[in-house]
């Protein structure tokens, strides 16, 4: 019996530690998501402006 309970301790601080680790996580997704977000509104700002200067492939910057 006290196999049995040890055992189940060890199980239960197992879960716990398992869901301190996913609630982090899970912050982190959250943040990271906000930060997307922040970056395609700014993106689509900034193309709607027409002010996006993306030098492609072999093109020469304007400079030359």
């Amino acid at each position: 019996m006290e196999k049995l309970e040890e055992q189940m301790a060890h199980l239960l601080r197992s879960v716990d530690d398992l869901s301190d680790i996913v609630a982090a996580q899970q912050t982190e997704i959250d943040r990271l998501n906000q930060r997307v977000e922040m970056l395609m509104r700014r993106e689509g700002e900034r193309e709607a402006s027409g002010s996006g200067g993306v030098i492609v492939g072999d093109e020469r910057p304007p400079h030359y």
